[in-house]
């Protein structure tokens, strides 16, 4: 099914404070959209996928040292032959068809990971567990500070997404147990389903609508 874009979605709306201050309307085609989910599959394989180091190796009877003289004579001796010590029939020979290093990695099309992550989005959305706040400002840049706030919004585990200018909130809650925090521009479909919530700021909520395509008017 081709993904297809909704009406506009009302959120409700956090103040600094993490008190409920009204509601924002968000655009349909970012925060409400409806599609095929199995391009979100795809965009979770591929980005484990591009994770994986590749570097499993193991070592052929080519690439033991040893192994290089007869060990013994063709015929006669009442044994199997045998051209090497290093053969994989023996103890220390090499490994039959191993692990190699190879490249796990693969790509999505642009326009196929935006369906997906906005898929991701709207699934947040729609479930209720996408919170926006006007601005996430704390009395004191410290951990204590970030935990007691995300708490009274409700929040034990959720990927918190800021807009440019806010990095600074980003030292108190990134060592925080359960929490995320990524700029704008790293916002991804595994992060997004990956924590029970999505936490954006009004700044970086505008800032995914135009990342995407989509200009609120």
């Amino acid at each position: 099914m081709a993904e297809t874009n909704n009406a506009a979605i009302s959120l409700p709306l956090f103040s600094a404070a993490q008190e409920r201050s009204g509601e924002i309307e968000l655009a349909g085609a970012v925060f409400n959209c409806e599609g095929d989910r199995g391009v979100v599959h795809e965009a979770v394989k591929m980005q484990l996928a591009n994770r994986r180091a590749g570097t499993a190796a193991t070592k052929t009877r080519g690439l033991i040292s040893g192994g290089g003289i007869k060990p013994w004579k063709q015929k006669h001796t009442g044994r199997a032959r045998a051209g090497s010590t290093r053969s994989p029939l023996w103890r220390h020979g090499g490994t039959i068809f191993g692990p190699q290093p190879r490249d796990y990695s693969f790509h999505m099309t642009r326009k196929a990971w935006q369906r997906a992550l906005r898929l991701a989005i709207s699934d947040r959305a729609q479930s209720g567990n996408l919170i926006v706040v006007e601005e996430l400002t704390l009395p004191e840049l410290k951990t204590k500070a970030a935990k007691a706030a995300l708490e009274r919004l409700g929040l034990n585990n959720a990927l918190v997404v800021l807009a440019e200018g806010e990095e600074q909130v980003a030292r108190a809650i990134r060592n925080l147990a359960g929490y995320k925090v990524l700029p704008v521009s790293a916002i991804n479909v595994y992060d997004v389903l990956h924590h029970k919530a999505l936490l954006l700021t009004t700044k970086a909520a505008r800032a995914i609508e135009s990342r995407l395509g989509v200009t609120q008017a």
